[in-house]
């Protein structure tokens, strides 16, 4: 049977590019996530949709379906000062605030004398993606969960992690969650994070 929309459905997961694994949540907490509200990479959801619990599958994803493709004009160049206080590196995944006052992830692309060239694209943009899954459980959300769209999975652990392997219930992050190349006016970053940098 089908996966119907609004239900809190649950996985266990790998996934990789090529054959890196870029994030699993195996031997922790299942990603929790509400079906059909775009809190998982659109490519995901589809390919889940026939599914039941206790089914297993490989699920290529093209970038796509993913974080799509590479946005060349999605890059900013900021004063250093606004990045007092963080030792920079190339690389370094940074969090910023964006102009609907969200949290916008970004990466270090250049640094010079004074400014700092930050790249707004998702770190797997660009990349096609091959999931592990096994869909652990499956069922009808809550009232609360309905009107919050909130799996309550989620809030017993605020901390974000990859993929949402942590049970971050933005639906705007998580390595598996949605988002895209917002370029905001301005960005205040003030810390950086690990993992494939997905919040």
């Amino acid at each position: 049977m089908a996966i119907e929309k609004d239900q809190i459905v649950s996985i266990e997961y790998t996934v990789k590019t090529g054959d890196e694994v870029v994030d699993s949540n195996v031997g922790g907490a299942p990603l929790s996530f509400m079906y059909g509200k775009g809190q998982v990479i659109p490519g995901l959801e589809s390919r889940i949709t026939d599914m039941s619990m206790g089914e297993k599958a490989d699920l290529f994803i093209p970038a796509a379906e993913a974080y799509g493709e590479i946005n060349e004009e999605a890059q900013q160049e900021l004063p250093k000062e606004q990045f007092a206080g963080i030792d920079l590196a190339v690389g370094m995944m940074l969090y910023g605030q964006g102009e609907d006052g969200g949290t916008v992830q970004v990466v270090v692309k250049e640094l010079k004398e004074d400014n700092v060239i930050i790249d707004f694209n998702h770190p797997l943009a660009g990349k096609d993606l091959m999931f592990s899954c096994e869909i652990k459980n499956i069922r009808d959300a809550s009232a609360e969960e309905a009107m919050t769209g909130i799996p309550e999975e989620n809030k017993q652990d605020a901390d974000g992690g990859c993929c949402g392997g942590h049970d971050k219930s933005d639906e705007d992050s998580g390595c598996c969650g949605g988002g895209g190349h917002e370029k905001p006016a301005e960005t205040h970053s003030h810390g950086n994070g690990g993992g494939c940098g997905c919040h």
